[in-house]
């Protein structure tokens, strides 16, 4: 019924027929999944993230202008940009407006996690860590691998790096910092998850 309509039509027309925002989520919802699953490497987040990115846009579609072609999407993930930096400022998935909408919470599936995980593709992103690894000092990868992988705390890294406390913690921020570098990643938020 609504397969031959624009994206700027269907949200236009969804102010009158809720069906028709059903056929733009229906269009993009698998796109915007994979967005925010490459971006955050968290399924659950992601989940969350294209959750509230419809939500947000449907309870705001009257406010959307259609400007013409490529304008629905556009508007659709100028909202996902903005959610996106957020949950990166506050490292979590801000809810708004699903409450506002009084939509329920959703925990997701062991199916819904390994589909969200086929999205991201892991692959290109072993290969680069990888490398990034091993552009790292010894002192350094030893470090990454006592707190990062294996979550042990500073003072049991330093015992077993024989080193200081800060010595530990400095060659974990250092390696960090550098794969951040390597790997074009905000260090802030890669520090932030850390520590």
């Amino acid at each position: 019924m609504y397969d031959d309509l624009t994206d700027g039509a269907l949200l236009t027309l969804s102010c009158e027929e809720p069906d028709a925002f059903a056929a733009f989520y229906r269009r993009h919802a698998e796109e915007l999944l994979r967005y925010f699953s490459r971006r955050t490497l968290d399924p659950q987040a992601a989940a969350e993230l294209t959750a509230e990115t419809f939500a947000e846009a449907f309870a705001s579609r009257g406010r959307f202008r259609d400007r013409g072609e490529g304008a629905g999407v556009g508007w659709l993930f100028g909202i996902a940009r903005h959610l996106l930096s957020r949950f990166f400022r506050a490292g979590m998935v801000d809810s708004r407006a699903r409450r506002r909408l009084r939509l329920p919470e959703r925990d997701l599936s062991p199916d819904d996690y390994e589909r969200i995980e086929e999205l991201i593709d892991f692959e290109p992103l072993r290969r680069a860590v990888g490398a990034a690894l091993e552009s790292l000092s010894e002192e350094q990868r030893e470090a990454m691998r006592l707190r990062v992988i294996d979550g042990r705390p500073y003072p049991e890294v330093a015992r077993l790096l024989d080193c200081t406390e800060a010595t530990a913690r400095a060659r974990v921020s250092r390696g960090l910092r550098r794969l951040a570098q390597l790997m074009n990643v905000q260090p802030q938020r890669v520090m932030t998850e850390v520590d």
